[in-house]
């Protein structure tokens, strides 16, 4: 039996079948973390249940900077989205970190083989924004069985959860590309998130009404949301500044991926 001849670049697919090809790869490094899908499946409602018992429903005073009106909220409801922000930072950014870093060596055989860099970055970026976007989406509807907001009230939560999901998955791609190990990774994706989200929620920081947390990624999110289900005010302008953190963190992952897999082409063609 005569053997196979191994494939030539001829063999590759067309400028514009790379992009299909290289998607498929990105979804599919992304969706096959069985833990990351455990814990979205299970840890979310079992976090929203343990945060609204142990909130209970005190009143708490909430201030929305683009107004400087202070909102007198139901403390359970507020600690809903706040824990919903958490957990969608800490699932949106260990499910791409965890992607980037165990496909890195093959995007780079890749990019070596013949695919196009610009291929490989767009591919990525729609895979990050459909995945995070699916589990923001989930995690939206997770919360209906806790608190019924008004329609309206609930589409401002999911785009605020749609905004911190895409935030901390750009997140894991710049960890992902950058740190040398997973447990630098894990570490800073945590200890980034808890303070994040923890210290906008003035049920456990007594500070959370201070201008400083304007600096803090999750802030917009959770002025938008806060907004939107409890003031019925759409603040634009603070979810254009979550996907503004977003934005920032999707640009230095992919630069920083563009000049590896660069690096490691010039590296490979002297050789």
């Amino acid at each position: 039996m005569p053997t196979p001849e191994p494939a030539t670049a001829t063999q590759l697919p067309t400028s514009s079948g790379q992009f299909p090809t290289a998607l498929r790869f990105c979804l599919r490094d992304q969706t096959r973390n069985r833990l990351a899908g455990l814990l979205l499946v299970l840890f979310v409602p079992a976090w929203y249940l343990m945060m609204v018992t142990l909130a209970g429903h005190q009143p708490l005073d909430f201030k929305l900077f683009a107004t400087g009106r202070v909102l007198h909220v139901d403390g359970g409801h507020l600690t809903l989205i706040s824990a919903g922000l958490n957990s969608l930072t800490m699932i949106s950014g260990f499910v791409v970190f965890d992607a980037v870093r165990t496909s890195l060596a093959f995007d780079r055989r890749l990019v070596h083989a013949g695919y196009r860099q610009p291929v490989l970055i767009g591919a990525k970026m729609l895979a990050v924004a459909l995945i995070t976007t699916a589990v923001a989406g989930y995690t939206a509807l997770a919360l209906l069985p806790f608190w019924l907001p008004s329609p309206s009230g609930w589409l401002t939560i999911l785009a605020a959860f749609t905004a911190i999901a895409l935030t901390y998955g750009a997140l894991g791609l710049l960890l992902g590309v950058l740190v040398r190990s997973d447990l630098e990774g894990f570490f800073l994706i945590i200890m980034g998130s808890l303070m994040d989200t923890f210290l906008q929620n003035p049920l456990g920081n007594p500070i959370a009404n201070k201008p400083v947390l304007e600096w803090f990624p999750s802030f917009g999110p959770m002025q938008f949301a806060v907004g939107g289900a409890f003031a019925h005010t759409a603040l634009w302008g603070h979810l254009a500044l979550g996907l503004l953190w977003a934005a920032g963190f999707a640009t230095m992952g992919l630069a920083v991926f563009r000049h590896r897999t660069r690096r490691l082409t010039r590296v490979l063609s002297r050789a």
